[in-house]
This record gives C-alpha cells, sequence and structure tokens, in this order.
C-alpha cells in the first residue's frame, strides 16, 4: 500500500497541533518529523521534545529523520520520544551499522537515508536490518526544492534488490520535490512512501493527499 507522508517541516510551528490533527484528518498515512542540527544541513529544526509533544497529538506513526552528525548520539533520546521510526544518514555517522542496531534495541524501526551524492551499493551491508531505506531526492536541508529525477534509478535499484534478496524486507521512501507531478513516477520506480510537505501544505490538505495517492495508485 501507497502510503502519504506529509513532512511537518511545512507546517505552521505556531499551530503545530492544529495542523497535525488536520493532516490525519485529511487522510495522511504517517508524520514525517525532519530533525536537523545546523551541522549535517545547513539549517535547523526540532529536537526530542517536539517528538514527545507531537506523541499525544495523534495516532499516525512518526517517521523521524535525523539530519544530524553522529546521529547514534540522540537515538534513545528520540526512541524515548515516542518515535516509531528513526532514520539516519549513511553519510553522518562512521558507524552506520551500530546505529541502526541502536535504533532496534531501543525497540523502534530503523531506517537508512541516502544523500543524492550518494550510491545504493553504500549500504548494501545493512539493507538486510533495515525496515526502510529513503532516497533524497532533493538535497537535504529545506522544503520547497526542485525534484532531482535521476535519483529515481536508486529507487528501482533498490526495489530490484528487495525483490532479489528474501532477508531484505524494507519499504522504500522519497523525501523531496514530491508533488502530482513526480509521485507517479517515484511510484512506478518502487517507491512506498512518499513525503509531501510544501505540495501538501500549499492547498486542501485533504484535496492535496487524495491526489497524491491517486497518482501514486494510477501508476503503481
Amino acid at each position: 500500500m501507497k502510503q502519504i507522508a506529509p513532512s511537518i517541516l511545512s507546517a505552521d510551528f505556531m499551530n503545530l497541533q492544529r495542523d497535525v490533527q488536520n493532516l490525519e484528518k485529511a487522510g495522511a498515512d504517517l508524520l514525517h518529523v525532519d530533525i536537523m542540527d545546523g551541522m549535517f544541513v545547513p539549517n535547523m529544526s526540532f529536537g526530542p521534545q517536539v517528538v514527545t509533544g507531537l506523541r499525544p497529538l495523534t495516532t499516525l506513526g512518526l517517521d523521524v529523520h535525523l539530519m544530524v552528525e553522529q546521529p547514534e548520539r540522540y537515538i534513545e533520546q528520540f526512541a524515548a520520544a515516542g518515535s516509531d521510526l528513526i532514520m539516519i544518514h549513511a553519510e553522518a555517522t562512521q558507524h552506520l551499522y551500530r546505529g541502526l542496531q541502536m535504533i532496534k534495541d531501543a525497540g523502534v524501526k530503523a531506517g537508512v537515508v541516502i544523500n543524492p551524492g550518494t550510491p545504493v551499493s553504500a549500504i548494501e551491508p545493512v539493507l538486510s536490518l533495515v525496515d526502510q531505506v529513503l532516497v533524497m531526492t532533493v538535497n537535504p536541508g529545506f522544503g520547497g526544492q526542485k525534484f532531482i529525477p535521476a535519483m529515481l534509478d536508486k529507487v528501482t535499484e533498490l526495489a530490484t534488490y528487495r525483490d532479489q534478496h528474501a532477508d531484505a524486507d524494507y519499504t522504500i521512501e522519497v523525501d523531496g520535490g514530491v508533488n502530482d507531478q513526480t509521485i507517479g513516477a517515484c511510484a512506478k520506480a518502487g517507491a512506498d512512501v512518499f513525503v509531501a510537505g510544501s505540495y501538501t501544505f500549499a492547498g486542501d490538505l485533504a484535496t492535496r493527499i487524495a491526489t497524491l495517492k491517486q497518482a501514486a495508485h494510477d501508476a503503481d
């Protein structure tokens, strides 16, 4: 099943509770929470306290994306805060396998993320361990960027790898520039989860989410 995960980075931070609850009513499947430290990416966002605050506001899964240096330093905090899935960047740590194991040991689903310049081959050693792989389809750090079509090859490669390896059981997520014009190609390439922030919040939430789901379904 294709899932839409709006990024709360595009929400109204002064009315975050309202926007989160409206997203749930509008048919969102997950909430994507971008955590940025101002070092790994040139922007800053939330800390674990925001995840703690979000947890009682919604029944939706919290898809937490750590765009931080040495993410293993924060895994326990974000797990305790109520994350359902924690994703860490292959580029952000020298101990990727250990970081993913830490997430699993905390009782949370684990995901690995690759930037546009990182090949799928860089994460093959951990693909049997993860629950999700996130392919960045823009350079991480800011919303509203233009989708990079060349990243679709990575999605296809990951989908093929999953089909060919019995121990690979992950969903494939795409993040960056996802809208009604680009989601179809992502779905056709094999993506399962679609992060859409700027597009979702640029109009009526229910209409936008329904449009994305239909486009993904039609292309699948």
